[in-house]
């Protein structure tokens, strides 16, 4: 299991499972399918489905390896119906939205993350968890080598480990911020939190920034200016889609994202891509020959005639 995964496992129990049945007062070997059912009905008022689908596979790995080590007869949440999946299609703008984007955004604390996550196709961890030392500005280089769960920083797996250069006017950016930053240490002196010292993102008192402000204050933010409902992740997607629409090749982007597995990219994009849809309909028609045109015209003309 990814060290994000087992984070966002950990947060879910935390916060919402063990204290919503402590609560209750149920215990382990008390547990019932009708108090997991209850629980997630609750929940249903409040979060989504996929929410409440994430909190069943957490429930339900828990009490598999209860069952497995004897702590309980039985894994009661086999019997638990869960919610079924809302599907969320993601968002892709093109270069005059971002454009629209950018321009509402401009000034706030939520400009260069944007910028970030729409030109390098970053994660919300990933620019959140963006340090100093993965820049470096004599080579013209961004190394994506962390990521920023809500609960810990956490290192990258191979795949997700890139090094990118930089683009356009990045490096301006980024020695603006550093230079703000240096700023505040001088007039913040002890008040100045060096917890996150060597981060990127974080506020002028030295706080870093959090994944969950991206996730909830970025589409609240852009709503509340007129512009459409979107995700701070479908940055990400617009960022693959402006790649598609330039000819760039799909190993390629599926390098720049960081995704593991070639098949993770082809799934989300290839459909963006017609392109390839006319290259493969070129290719059936030079390989498969066609039969000569035959009577497609209709059989009532034969009967109208013998009239």
């Amino acid at each position: 299991m990814k060290a994000t995964t087992f984070s966002s496992y950990e947060a879910m129990i935390k916060s919402t499972i063990e204290p919503y049945f402590r609560k209750k007062g149920y215990t382990l070997q008390g547990l019932e399918a009708r108090h997991i059912q209850q629980f997630y009905s609750e929940k249903l008022k409040t979060v989504k489905p996929n929410s409440v689908i994430h909190y069943h596979a957490v429930i339900h790995q828990a009490l598999k390896y209860a069952m497995k080590t004897d702590l309980v007869a039985q894994n009661v949440a086999m019997k638990v119906e869960r919610p079924k999946k809302n599907d969320y299609q993601p968002v892709f703008l093109d270069a005059d939205e971002l454009k629209q984007l950018f321009n509402v955004i401009m000034g706030t604390r939520l400009e260069l993350p944007a910028l970030v996550a729409a030109f390098y196709g970053l994660r919300r961890g990933e620019v959140c968890g963006l340090k100093w030392d993965a820049i470096d500005f004599e080579r013209g280089t961004l190394t994506i080598k962390h990521t920023d769960t809500s609960l810990q920083v956490d290192g990258k797996t191979k795949s997700s480990m890139r090094t990118l250069p930089l683009v356009g006017s990045f490096a301006e950016y980024f020695k603006e911020v550093k230079a703000a930053q240096e700023l505040n240490k001088q007039v913040c002196g002890n008040c100045y939190n060096y917890e996150y010292d060597g981060y990127v993102f974080v506020d002028e008192l030295g706080n870093l920034m959090k994944p969950d402000y991206l996730t909830g204050y970025f589409p609240q933010y852009i709503k509340k200016h007129g512009l459409r409902r979107m995700r701070f992740h479908d940055l990400r997607h617009s960022c693959a889609s402006l790649f598609l629409a330039n000819g760039v090749p799909l190993k390629q982007i599926q390098d720049w994202l960081g995704h593991s597995d070639f098949s993770t990219t082809a799934n989300i994009y290839a459909h963006l891509d017609y392109s390839f849809k006319l290259l493969s309909a070129q290719a059936m028609v030079s390989g498969m020959t066609l039969p000569e045109t035959v009577d497609f015209g209709s059989k009532w003309e034969t009967v109208a005639e013998k009239c």
